[in-house]
């Protein structure tokens, strides 16, 4: 578990809780995921990430209630994000900075050494986001997104260390 307030902007909201999720969160998690994306993941999913142990979904509480989450998997050494939500109001934040942190130190807990993911290409706030963490674009796969139908990128970020 880990308590976090020591970024200058998420302490604007107050003490936040980084833990990993547990069967009481899903629902609420489900929820952030139907407000975020287009293709939100199912309740299914969810619990899958709870019951394997190659793979973490974290939650981010503030006042007990989940404001954002991201989930990861270990792959053969590499770590894949799998998906990064952060509730409207509570963006801008430094909270997704410190997300990614987490899922980092975590997948290298996990026994991750690079870990990669998908984005959307025009969400040029993730994008920024993943860049100021050291991930890199490596390529693009085209049309890969519905609903919008749109390009994803691919990015890694190689070795070790968060931002």
């Amino acid at each position: 578990m880990f308590s976090l307030n020591t970024d200058e902007q998420a302490a604007e909201t107050g003490r936040l809780e980084i833990r990993e999720m547990t069967d009481k969160e899903v629902d609420e998690v489900c929820r952030l995921e139907e407000e975020t994306f287009s293709m939100p993941w199912k309740k299914k999913d969810f619990l899958e990430m709870i019951e394997n142990d190659h793979m973490c979904y974290l939650v981010v509480l503030k006042d007990e209630r989940v404001i954002a989450g991201a989930g990861i998997r270990e792959i053969v050494g590499d770590i894949e994000i799998t998906n990064v939500a952060v509730k409207k109001d509570f963006r801008n934040r430094g909270i997704g900075t410190m997300l990614i942190n987490a899922v980092i130190d975590k997948g290298h807990e996990m026994g991750g050494g690079d870990f990669t993911l998908e984005v959307r290409a025009g969400n040029e706030a993730a994008i920024a986001l993943y860049e100021k963490a050291g991930f890199k674009t490596e390529g693009v796969r085209k049309d890969f997104y519905e609903r919008p139908v749109e390009d994803g990128l691919i990015m890694w970020k190689r070795g070790n260390g968060s931002l």
